[in-house]
């Protein structure tokens, strides 16, 4: 067990997984606890927050799970007082909450519009409004937001409004970033490009060919990589973990790239 994160008290929304394997909120929530940290995990599917409880349960960390709906307030001010009430302080908020939907304005309609913003980030503007009063009265605290390289280019697919929502994240953590700087918080983003989760194999399959062919899936999208694979939950767990910890004391209001190269080529 390390300690880049003893004594801190993290929530990671999205800590369950979309199906077998690691998604990034499972690999973050248990990497946080192996690492120190006293960890709320919130995930809108009860059963699957409980498999990441369970993960870190036999591995001798410390953790409680929520279940709860980040789109809808009263469901954070209930994850918000539940870890106050448990662990008496918030030192890290995760925002890890997201759909990847494929489409832009010519081919999506309004409810489409409506739900992605809602889930990527309504989630996000929730839990900070309810986290970041705990921090301002900590005077301190970090902020990590998962967005995406689709907010740089085009990343393979028409990601329209998914790259809005994740645009959207971008600009309010950098002024959030500027605004709570002398409350010493710290905000910031990661950019994952292409990966390798459950989440991914759930929704994109037919957008790289057949429904429900995860192989080709896979084959196409780590040739796109010019490391010649797609990076994983861990990849982006490790990068959060950084983000989050004091050894990132001097950086806010900027975007931590985990692409294996890709957005390289989008110039």
């Amino acid at each position: 067990m390390g300690e880049r994160l003893q004594g801190k008290v993290a929530i990671v929304t999205g800590s369950g997984s979309a199906g077998p394997g690691w998604g990034n909120g499972k690999a973050i929530a248990v990497l946080f606890a192996r690492e120190g940290a006293r960890v709320v995990g919130v995930d809108i599917d009860g059963d699957a927050g409980a498999v990441t409880q369970q993960i870190i349960d036999a591995e001798s960390g410390e953790a409680i799970t929520v279940c709860a709906d980040v789109t809808n307030s009263a469901d954070v001010a209930r994850v918000v007082d539940t870890a106050l009430a448990t662990y008496g302080r918030i030192d890290i908020l995760v925002n890890n909450v997201g759909v990847a939907v494929v489409g832009g304005p010519a081919e999506l309609d309004e409810a489409a519009w409506d739900r992605l913003m809602a889930i990527n980030i309504k989630s996000a503007y929730l839990t900070c409004h309810h986290v970041l009063p705990v921090m301002i009265r900590q005077h301190g605290g970090a902020i990590v937001n998962n967005a995406s390289v689709a907010v740089l280019g085009w990343a393979g697919v028409n990601y329209g409004f998914y790259a809005a929502s994740k645009g959207a994240m971008v600009a309010m953590t950098r002024t959030m970033a500027i605004r709570h700087a002398g409350d010493g918080i710290r905000a910031n983003c990661v950019l994952p490009g292409l990966m390798n989760t459950p989440l991914v194999h759930a929704a994109l399959t037919r957008v790289y060919g057949k429904e429900g062919d995860i192989d080709n899936l896979i084959r196409t999208r780590d040739a796109q990589c010019p490391l010649g694979r797609m990076g994983d939950a861990w990849d982006t767990a490790y990068a959060t973990l950084f983000l989050a910890s004091d050894e990132a004391k001097y950086i806010t209001a900027t975007e931590l790239v985990v692409d294996g190269g890709l957005s390289a080529r989008f110039a």
